[in-house]
């Protein structure tokens, strides 16, 4: 899978992007990630990317030359181009399940006030939001999604069936995890952990999942 990241700041990726799972994902040739800088389509001198905003308010908004000759340097056929925008829709387990099976996902990183109307009417083909707040830009958004959505790329996780016992894959919470030692600062690991049974761990582990998904998520109706 191929990842081109859009930003005017593609340093930003680079620390998040060389750890953990996603360093191990790119290791293995699961994971391309490519960080473009919109900067470098710019015609000015100066490689000014924004401009003041016409009817006037506050801040600065990306021109539309710039960031449409930098999606254009990288979209094919078989491309989704997604914008990391607050308006977007929000972005959930299943559409990162969705976007998994995309072979190649290019991703538009949103600065100061937004980006000019008309490219996004282009040449995006969605806009998704990682919540109900705003960023100072989309990369952190970009991070999120990448982060997400690689998990359900076969092979990228170390257990095949880790992303399918995760929070949200059955319209629930996840349920308690506990390790070694047995007992910490007087607290005892639940006993049907250590029986050895796994119908009763696989009980025991619903009944927890639906408990608290009802406690802190009671929007979450599909998997009770």
């Amino acid at each position: 899978m191929r990842f081109d990241i859009l930003s005017l700041f593609p340093g930003y990726f680079r620390g998040p992007f060389d750890e953990s799972i996603i360093r191990q994902a790119k290791t293995k040739g699961k994971v391309e990630i490519h960080l473009v800088d919109i900067r470098e389509f710019s015609e000015d001198k100066w490689r000014r990317a924004d401009e003041r905003p016409y009817g006037g308010g506050p801040g600065m908004v990306m021109m539309p030359g710039p960031v449409a000759k930098a999606l254009r340097s990288v979209k094919t056929p078989q491309s989704r181009a997604i914008y990391l925008s607050p308006q977007g829709k929000p972005l959930t387990a299943a559409k990162c399940r969705e976007l998994a099976a995309i072979p190649h996902l290019v991703l538009l990183c949103g600065h100061y006030e937004g980006i000019d109307e008309r490219v996004l009417e282009s040449d995006i083909d969605e806009e998704i939001s990682i919540g109900d707040y705003v960023l100072t830009n989309g990369c952190l958004a970009a991070i999120v999604l990448v982060d997400a959505v690689i998990r359900f790329v076969p092979g990228v996780l170390g257990h095949e069936q880790a992303a399918e016992e995760d929070s949200f894959e059955k319209g629930l919470l996840d349920y308690p995890h506990y390790t070694r030692p047995e007992e910490f600062e007087g607290r005892i690991v639940p006993k049907v952990l250590l029986s050895g049974n796994h119908q009763e761990i696989a009980k025991w582990r619903k009944e927890k999942a639906i408990e608290k998904t009802r406690r802190i998520r009671p929007d979450l109706e599909s998997g009770l």
